[in-house]
């Protein structure tokens, strides 16, 4: 690292947002930028441990930046993979009504998919559906050709080489400590030595909050972990499913429940459930941080959201403690399915933003300071949405660098 060299933007933050970020904004100008990333390499959290899924858009409220960067998104990275021989696959994916009381409610995602301009939706009888997926059950059901798969890792470590062709930096384990200023210049203090720069992108996910707080900025949110836990099919079960089978989502979670996924390299997943991880990173039930924990029993906001969401907590405790439990819930969509079609597999933590009011934020929260921009809510469809969301803050930093 050239500690004499100040750089005009330095991004906190290797996941796919941050690598997003830095490559639209070299694409944009020819500055001098620097990613640093507080893990040995890139994508080691949210992106390197979700599904991998490219996600049509249809779930979100029409006009929200979800909405709109995920349709955006999703055309971009199609195109992207395209130019750069990334394995992908434009499958498509159904969403099945299990009982008549959900009807109403996949009435409602057919119309949003509209409104957001998907194409080729098509409304699928329970005879149509087995032509797609022979074992699921439903009773009404919505094809969704535009949904994909792909490798996000491969994505993110593609981003990673275009931006060093581009004359960028990455600093992997550099973790951020502390900022102070020093005339003009952001004064950025990491574990493998000082950072200068004129401008700082917060893309840090799971610790977003805990930066912009250590940045001076109050955040007015935290950050709340939500352990997903997948199972996988066994080979000799993966014909029980052929591409994506998902449920019809409660509107009023921002989970979209277990669900089916062939995985772009292989295999088919199952899950995930959206259990309270005890750590910020906590990949396994017996993850814990004290820390972690004693930010959360003190804020105002994780006991309203307790005492709303508390029924439903308890049955993702017990389906994650609970392997039949989950079996149940994956029959629901695919009865054929049974205790020993399946194994444990990995799991991914949610970098889920909490309001004081109990709210969780459904839609990406990205908060402006002086110097600063700040992406404080990011969940999925992020990594579908991230060369979207990448150029439009990169349009932002240009725009404010300019003025410096």
């Amino acid at each position: 690292m050239n500690y004499s060299k100040t750089y005009q933007v330095a991004i906190i933050g290797g996941g796919i947002i941050g690598a997003s970020t830095a490559l639209n904004l070299l694409k944009i100008k020819n500055i001098s930028l620097i990613v640093l990333e507080a893990e040995e390499k890139l994508s080691a959290h949210q992106t390197g441990n979700n599904s991998g899924v490219i996600h049509s858009g249809i779930y979100y409220k029409p006009g929200t930046l979800k909405a709109l960067n995920c349709a955006a998104g999703r055309v971009m990275m199609y195109k992207f993979c395209e130019e750069n021989n990334i394995k992908h696959e434009r499958c498509g994916k159904i969403i099945i009504a299990v009982n008549n009381n959900e009807i109403p409610l996949l009435d409602e995602l057919e119309q949003r998919g509209k409104a957001n301009g998907l194409k080729g939706l098509k409304r699928l009888s329970p005879e149509e559906i087995k032509e797609h997926e022979p074992f699921a059950f439903c009773v009404d059901g919505l094809f969704v050709p535009e949904t994909g798969i792909v490798d996000y890792i491969q994505v993110t470590e593609t981003f990673g080489r275009n931006i060093m062709n581009l004359g960028g930096e990455i600093k992997t384990g550099s973790k951020f400590i502390s900022l102070s200023k020093d005339s003009n210049d952001l004064v950025l203090q990491t574990t493998s030595g000082e950072v200068r720069a004129k401008f700082l992108v917060n893309c840090a996910g799971l610790q977003s909050d805990r930066i912009a707080k250590l940045c001076g900025v109050n955040p007015k949110l935290q950050i709340i972990p939500f352990r997903g836990e997948y199972y996988k099919l066994k080979q000799g079960s993966e014909y029980l499913v052929k591409n994506l089978v998902y449920p019809v989502p409660n509107p009023e979670f921002p989970f979209l429940g277990v669900h089916f996924t062939r995985m772009i390299n292989g295999g088919i997943e199952a899950g995930p459930n959206a259990v309270l991880a005890f750590k910020r990173e906590g990949y396994s039930k017996k993850d814990f941080s004290f820390p972690d924990i004693s930010q959360m029993l003190f804020y105002s906001g994780f006991w309203k959201m307790i005492a709303k969401h508390y029924k439903m907590g308890i049955g993702e405790f017990y389906r994650s403690f609970n392997k039949s439990a989950f079996v149940k819930e994956l029959q629901r969509l695919v009865p054929g399915i049974n205790y020993d079609d399946i194994y444990s597999a990995g799991s991914g933590v949610r970098a889920q933003a909490l309001e004081p009011d109990g709210k969780l934020v459904d839609d990406f929260r990205i908060v402006e300071a002086e110097k600063m921009i700040h992406v404080l809510n990011a969940p999925s469809p992020a990594a579908t949405a991230s060369l979207s969301i990448g150029k439009t803050i990169a349009e932002k930093v240009i725009n404010r660098i300019g003025r410096l």
